[in-house]
């Protein structure tokens, strides 16, 4: 805003939906109507502003100097900028040598004793134009106008004394003065009292909330510490050589994920898996992540939350996905992983189009890292660990193919001199299940050697374990049974991806079909480990056994798995399947 040219009071700049020195406007944020718009370029500049149906806004600047709008606080007040006035936004303007900027102007009534010492009859000059013009005229001590509209402008030179109800030659004029503050403003006290009081009470409030805030992310980082140091990693190996716990992983704000992830915006979704979904975040220093949220209507819950933390905490192995942190506040559970910049497995293995990115020697690169993978789980962490949920859709590929085994949340762990374990859940996904597992609840390292058969099948092949094959009608024959009848007709090379062929690699090719078939046999006793199936891919001169009959080889059609209706009536215990498979 100007006033004879010059500028004497500006907005200042536009964030936050206020303005930054409109004091109502900024501190009452939450309740500010105005949607503003700003267009500046070099064809055009202008500012706009609209705000909802049904509001009657309209601005306005009045003649006294105040702009407004309809029905609402002023945006400025009258004469802000004058005299002492330090009001936010008014420019800085250099008192004379006899001035001060303590020194204002206050409405009194007087005794008039004397003539003006100067008039103005300009009809375009108001009241603040005349103390603006008598502040910086070292002998003027008073002013007010002329007209009854309030234009025009008289000026004196003489002190004046209050007077009372009475006094003859009384007259209102703006008196300067060095203070406001008089016997009779009591009351300005008691509101300066007023304001500290509830600064006071509004700053012991602020204190207690952040003493609130900061005891309960205390007690998320206690609970990320006892999932991340629990009895099952106490050892002493466990400690590094200053002290300190051998892990560092991060508690998360729930805050930070939002702002990551673009508050979990449907562009950043990856897949939804049986967690929950899945989104892509970027950290504020450039790091990319992957964001696993609970579902609150998820099969699997807390316990699979705390049980990845538990394990993948301390995991650390090139073919392993690596766990960052976690989020914990109120309902909302999250698992921050590093960024796999290729996705899953399956999204290359059973799509036509990226299925040709993967060539042999790719796909054996591939199947090397899981089995590597899976020897660190099962020989080489500090307890055993069995995966029990490995599939393609939970083998993420990072920026050169290479794969990473993801999602422990229903992993299980047992001491070095146990063999195997029983449990009443079954957890996992059919197909991928031997028949000890899914039957009995049986589960030992030689169930993930299970799982790693039909997946090196479904590599080989670029088919779904689940694609079923009919033969004569009656039967029918999963991948492993196809495999199988392949194999003994001597034709196993009629399984491989015609995207693979390659004569060069065909006797590679063989070999895996034929390791496959080991990892898929009926007993888990005839299945080898997986320090032996990496002898067998990675040394060729190693001989290799005739397998047995695969289990789940063979089906009646009305015994077919079916994942949706809890699995075949001989299981016993709680069921938890995961089926979704996007990443």
């Amino acid at each position: 805003m100007k006033r004879r040219g010059g500028t004497y009071w500006s907005s200042g700049t536009l964030k936050n939906r206020s303005f930054e020195f409109i004091p109502w406007l900024s501190f009452d944020t939450c309740n500010n109507i105005y949607s503003f718009n700003s267009v500046a370029n070099e064809n055009e500049i202008y500012f706009s502003y609209s705000v909802p149906d049904g509001v009657v806004s309209e601005w306005a600047l009045n003649s006294r100097g105040g702009l407004s709008d309809t029905n609402r606080p002023l945006f400025v007040t009258d004469d802000v900028c004058d005299g002492f006035e330090e009001y936010p936004g008014c420019a800085v303007q250099n008192p004379p040598t006899c001035r001060t900027r303590k020194d204002g102007f206050m409405k009194q009534s007087v005794h008039i004793s004397e003539s003006p010492s100067s008039i103005k009859e300009d009809s375009s000059l108001g009241p603040s134009d005349c103390q603006a013009i008598c502040w910086n005229n070292c002998s003027c001590t008073a002013c007010n106008t002329i007209y009854t509209n309030g234009t025009g402008c008289r000026f004196w030179s003489t002190k004046f004394t209050q007077t009372y109800a009475g006094d003859a030659n009384r007259e209102a004029l703006y008196v300067l003065s060095s203070s406001r503050v008089t016997g009779n403003s009591w009351w300005i006290w008691v509101i300066i009292a007023g304001v500290v009081l509830v600064v006071l009470l509004l700053m012991g409030f602020l204190y207690y909330l952040r003493r609130k805030s900061k005891g309960e992310r205390k007690m998320e980082e206690a609970m990320l510490h006892e999932l991340a140091t629990s009895n099952s990693f106490s050892d002493s190996k466990d400690v590094d050589h200053d002290g300190k716990r051998a892990h560092d992983l991060k508690l998360f704000s729930f805050d930070s994920i939002v702002v990551a992830s673009n508050n979990f915006s449907s562009e950043n979704k990856l897949g939804e898996g049986g967690f929950g979904p899945v989104y892509k975040g970027k950290l504020p220093e450039g790091q990319e992540i992957a964001v696993k949220r609970l579902s609150r209507g998820s099969g699997q819950g807390l316990v699979e939350f705390k049980n990845e933390i538990r394990l993948i905490a301390r995991l650390q192995h090139m073919n392993l996905v690596r766990l960052l942190g976690c989020c914990s506040k109120g309902e909302e559970k999250m698992l921050i992983y590093e960024f796999m910049p290729n996705k899953s497995l399956d999204f290359f293995l059973f799509d036509p189009a990226r299925r040709k990115i993967l060539d042999w020697k790719r796909c054996h690169n591939i199947i090397e890292g899981i089995a590597q993978g899976l020897l660190y789980l099962h020989k080489y962490s500090r307890l055993r660990i069995i995966h029990r949920d490995l599939k393609a859709s939970n083998i993420l590929l990072d920026h050169d193919l290479n794969p990473k085994i993801s999602d422990f949340g229903m992993a299980r762990t047992f001491g070095r001199n146990a063999s195997e374990a029983n449990t009443n859940r079954i957890v996992g996904t059919y197909g991928y299940m031997p028949p000890e597992y899914a039957m009995e609840g049986i589960f030992s390292v030689k169930s993930d050697v299970y799982s790693f058969g039909v997946l090196l099948l479904e590599i080989v092949s670029g088919r779904k374990n689940k694609s079923f094959y009919h033969n004569d009608g009656a039967l029918t024959i999963n991948l492993a049974g196809y495999a199988w009848e392949l194999w003994k007709e001597g034709t196993s090379l009629q399984l491989v991806d015609p995207m693979l062929e390659d004569f060069h690699s065909s006797t590679q090719m063989l070999r895996c079909i034929h390791i496959a078939l080991l990892c898929v046999q009926e007993s888990a006793a005839d299945r080898p480990t997986m320090s032996t199936v990496i002898s067998m891919l990675t040394n060729e001169t190693v001989p290799l056994p005739n397998p047995n009959l695969p289990a789940f080889s063979i089906h009646h059609t009305v015994l077919e798995l079916d994942s949706h209706k809890g699995g075949p009536q001989s299981c016993s215990g709680s069921v938890n399947i995961s089926e979704m498979e996007g990443r």
